[in-house]
């Protein structure tokens, strides 16, 4: 099938190389269906409310048919928000495997989601399985890191898997004994990076999933990593996934789920069944780091982003700089990576063994030629994608501005009249009817692509409205839009992260209330009597006459409707107190609290290494960490992760376990200290048993590199 938007590309689709440069529209341009379409209102029309400001590390978001949200976090909880009551609530949490990047990735709801007869959602995460951990005995050995170099039999132990599989979401709870496996992804454990997976189906019900390249890119001098070295970890080499035809890593796959678990192969994927050195699941392959799609609910077409890699500037000997892009991605095809950061775009052959560069690879016919690859040699040629950008501003698509690369394809719009002019309505106005959102998650921005032919034109999205490292996003039923913010920080719950709505209320519209909620005390011994305030609460119009819910014990309940008020916990656990605020026009927003009885949360500092203490790049840094608990502190509990930050992200490289050990600090390739913003960010966690669940607390430590 050949996409109505890519008219005038399908007969280039043998010859990449010879595809025509596509020109850039101005930036609030026609797109194919709008004809002239009127400017954009201004953001000021638009309101942000936040949903959840407590959602742990967030990854992931699904909205349901009646505007709950659910969204899941790395440590496998699944965080339920309930529209109505505005009450936060965890719906499950589901045991996963954490190191460096692994974790729950991806949450979505079957098509055929009614809440009813059908309640199944899907997650991809990472099971804990038999995989090397780290012995908090040894503190000067990481037994969880698998080794950079070594034998096979060394490597092997570290082999595991991302399941696919889908769970009954049944009374706010996603019942992990309904598990049907659906498919398993290969994975090299014990060391970084990119495992994660994006899950959207099309108007078939087919189920198609992005997965990462499950490659470490920290040696490669930010360039392409292809070291085949015979005692090298094969993770040091990306043609064993992207590029291999018989592996499923690195890939855009295409499955249709059975009944009871497992799957089939519809048709028209990249290799037929039976196809010798291929899997057939494969629709398209290339791919470095595919965080996001989505897809197009009238053509199911894809919307495909994908990640790049470090080096900031192009290198004669190496080849280009990084280059994030999108694509439109409507038929089986291969995007390139390794080879081809775009198809006119090629890398050079790089032998780490002899630190000596090859000839540039062939973009119209790669060939994979690398020692781990098990699948076909010859591959198909690269399709260049829609938009393509680097870290300075691009003049092709100057709307994309400058900074890191973080591409988010994102969804796209359906206008729907009677929702539109339903009372109270936040969605959006017809305006931005079909038009595929992007966001850039380092860059903090949300943009529509009006994609015309050969076209591309760019317009900012809400501007004036913040979103913080946005992760990921979706249309509700209401016409408004669900954000998934990760915040500024390093792999843990940062404090700008939430889950938010950003609603449309036109120029004289009614804005929901912004909610303050006090509480004194948050934490003792039951029987525990706390005093609620609503002071701070006021309302964007100047509504005087508000309504207030409160829900004291987080049963969905309400408890009282006074401005304040005060409730007496007699069990102990931990609640989410919550506050609904109601205006005169009937516009809601909450607001919650943590209040915990009977177990104080732990508190954790690190006592080594210190604030802003030097290093170098390759050092064992040793740690220790203090932790302060009214329950007897378990250190076998305690995990400590080294994460390379890089501007205001970071990856996680490494987890030691215990109050005492030590980490090595990786060295990273290709990055210049001094210039490329770099730190040695180190993480601590603990979970205490004094209650079921037991409370967290975490600290971080980040780490200078030397001059």
């Amino acid at each position: 099938m050949t996409h109505p938007l890519r008219t005038g590309l399908a007969a280039a689709a043998g010859a990449a190389l010879c595809l025509p440069l596509l020109a850039t529209l101005p930036l609030a341009s026609a797109h194919e269906g709008h004809g002239d379409a009127p400017a954009p209102p201004p953001s000021r029309q638009f309101q942000k409310v936040t949903l959840n400001d407590r959602p742990g590390e967030p990854v992931d978001l699904a909205v349901l048919p009646d505007g709950d949200v659910l969204h899941t976090t790395r440590a496998g909880v699944i965080w339920h928000n309930d529209a109505e009551t505005g009450v936060n609530s965890i719906a499950g949490r589901i045991p996963v495997y954490l190191h460096d990047e692994e974790g729950l990735q991806s949450i979505a709801l079957d098509p055929k989601f009614d809440g009813k007869k059908n309640n199944w959602i899907y997650l991809y995460y990472s099971p804990p399985l038999e995989t090397p951990a780290d012995d908090p005995a040894t503190a000067s050995i990481n037994e969880g890191d698998a080794p950079e170099t070594g034998t096979k039999a060394d490597f092997d132990v570290f082999a595991g898997h991302l399941t696919l599989s889908r769970f009954r979401f049944k009374d706010g709870q996603v019942k992990l004994g309904t598990e049907q496996e659906i498919l398993d992804v290969p994975v090299d454990r014990g060391i970084c990076c990119h495992v994660g997976g994006d899950i959207v189906f099309d108007s078939k019900g087919n189920l198609i999933m992005s997965t990462g390249d499950d490659s470490n890119p920290f040696q490669s001098d930010g360039f392409v990593p292809l070291d085949e070295r015979a005692d090298r970890n094969p993770a040091f080499d990306a043609q064993r996934t992207a590029a291999n035809t018989n592996d499923l890593r690195g890939k855009i796959l295409r499955i249709t789920p059975k009944a009871g678990g497992g799957y089939t192969i519809p048709k028209g994927n990249l290799f037929k069944p039976g196809t010798k050195k291929t899997r057939p699941e494969i629709y398209s392959m290339g791919w470095r780091n595919p965080f996001r799609i989505e897809i197009d609910p009238d053509t199911d077409a894809l919307w495909v982003a994908d990640y790049s890699p470090d080096a900031k500037k192009a290198k004669s000997s190496r080849g280009p700089a990084g280059h994030g892009k999108w694509a439109v991605v409507d038929e089986p095809g291969n995007y390139g990576w390794p080879y081809c950061a775009t198809a006119r775009l090629p890398y050079k052959d790089y032998n780490f063994a002899t630190d000596k560069s090859g000839k540039k690879f062939d973009c119209a016919k790669p060939t994979n030629t690398s020692v781990h690859n098990t699948g076909k040699r010859k591959l198909p040629p690269v399709t260049q994608p829609e938009v393509w950008y680097t870290y300075g501003k691009s003049n092709r698509f100057p709307g994309l501005g400058k900074g890191g690369i973080g591409p988010m394809a994102g969804p796209a719009y359906q206008y729907d009249a009677k929702v539109a002019r339903g009372k109270n309505s936040v969605a959006w106005p017809e305006r931005y009817d079909n038009t595929p959102l992007f966001y850039e998650w380092t860059r903090d921005y949300i943009k529509g692509f009006h994609v015309d032919g050969t076209k591309v034109g760019i317009e900012a999205i809400v501007p004036g409205i913040v979103t913080d490292n946005p992760i990921d996003m979706e249309f509700g039923p209401d016409g408004a839009l669900y954000v998934l913010e990760y915040g500024d920080g390093y792999f843990a719950e940062n404090p700008d992260a939430q889950l938010s709505r950003i609603d449309f209320v036109g120029k004289r519209g009614n804005r929901s209330p912004i909610p303050k909620i006090e509480a004194e005390p948050t934490a003792g011994r039951s029987p525990l009597t706390v005093s609620f305030s609503s002071d701070g609460t006021k309302d964007p119009d100047g509504d005087k006459k508000l309504r207030y819910a409160w829900d004291f014990d987080g049963d969905g309940k309400v408890d009282s409707r006074q401005a304040s008020g005060s409730f007496t916990y007699t069990t102990d656990g931990s609640y989410r107190a919550s506050l609904r605020v109601t205006d005169k026009g009937g516009r809601s927003a909450s607001a919650d609290v943590d209040v915990i009885v009977g177990n104080q949360a732990p508190e954790l500092e690190f006592v080594t290494p210190v604030a802003d203490q030097t290093f170098r790049f390759g050092d064992t840094v040793a740690y220790e960490v203090k932790v302060t608990d009214d329950d007897p502190v378990d250190c076998s509990r305690v995990t400590v992760t080294y994460v390379l930050g890089h501007d205001t992200h970071g990856h996680p490289q490494s987890t030691a376990t215990g109050c005492k050990g030590s980490l090595v600090t990786t060295v990273p390739g290709g990055h210049d200290p001094a210039t490329d913003d770099l730190a040695a960010v180190f993480v601590a966690e603990y979970t205490d048993t004094g209650s079921q669940p037991g409370l967290s607390g975490s600290a971080e430590v980040v780490l200078q590199p030397a001059g």
